[in-house]
């Protein structure tokens, strides 16, 4: 079941949104997909002291006269990272929320959904003045820490320099499922260097675009000032006048977007902050497996 965001981003609480989010999307989804005793199992193994009974396979008994537990691929615990860019472009508004207010729910739902798995989850903030990180761990008290952080995550500035990616390297090497989220505004390739980066490092990475209705439609009427956010430079525009030549260097753009990320073997995933968030729910477990 998908629900509005508009309802679930009004409730200011980045836990409860969370929660709400996923219990309604593992309702309307195949609840064995995700968790349960239904799901699809990879392989067995013989039955030790301590595991639950659960998952004892009792035909595999009826056949073989001994006791092998069922283990399911999602046993397999991976260690989460999810990336949020907090430069000023993340606070263009469409209706009553911003990117960042967007951002914010989204990266809070997908770490719940990741922590429902028994997952490792942490945090990149990508500032203009460094990377704020969070080492990727489970557990309720840390989820609970990541909230707090990703409220704290305020758009300012411009994009993430180069010189602090190195930073990145601080976080050890071991491969983690990378989800970056961000508007890919960036003033010249910042964005494909850090990308660059984290895949040579060996990383599986989820590109998630940000993009208001209001940028993909230009939904304003007559002449109107439009600001660039990171760098305060302003023009007037005629919007009926441009509305077909925006749409047509919009789409290649997004054209152009999609190719460079898919030419580096990302997944890309193109997001309008007035849908709901369960095609990127859906990307996450699919990369999951």
């Amino acid at each position: 079941m998908s629900l509005d965001p508009a309802i679930l981003l009004s409730l200011r609480n980045l836990s409860l949104a969370a929660k709400t989010t996923i219990d309604g999307f593992m309702t309307g989804a195949n609840k064995s997909s995700i968790k349960g005793s239904g799901m699809e199992f990879s392989q067995y193994r013989s039955y030790m002291p301590g595991d639950d009974l659960r998952w004892m396979d009792w035909k595999m008994y009826a056949r073989s006269d001994r006791y092998y537990i069922r283990e399911s691929e999602s046993e397999t615990n991976i260690s989460v990272r999810l990336l949020v860019d907090a430069s000023a472009s993340m606070d263009h508004r469409d209706g009553d929320w911003t990117k960042m207010e967007y951002a914010r729910y989204l990266a809070a739902s997908l770490a719940y959904l990741a922590h429902m798995q028994g997952d490792a989850v942490g945090l990149y903030v990508m500032r203009e003045d460094g990377i704020f990180s969070l080492a990727a761990r489970q557990g309720t008290q840390h989820l609970n820490r990541l909230f707090y952080q990703l409220e704290q995550a305020g758009p300012k500035g411009r994009f993430t320099e180069p010189i602090h990616y190195k930073d990145i390297y601080a976080g050890g090497r071991k491969r983690e499922l990378l989800v970056f989220i961000t508007d890919m505004y960036q003033q010249g390739e910042e964005i494909y260097e850090l990308l660059d980066l984290l895949g040579a490092l060996r990383h599986e990475i989820i590109v998630l675009h940000l993009m208001a209705r209001n940028e993909m439609e230009l939904s304003y009427e007559g002449f109107t000032t439009l600001e660039d956010l990171e760098t305060g430079a302003t023009i007037q525009v005629d919007t009926d006048a441009i509305k077909q030549g925006y749409t047509q260097k919009l789409t290649d753009h997004l054209t152009n977007t999609r190719k460079a990320l898919l030419g580096r073997n990302i997944d890309y995933r193109l997001m309008v902050t007035d849908e709901p968030v369960d095609e990127a729910l859906r990307a996450f477990l699919q990369a999951r497996k």
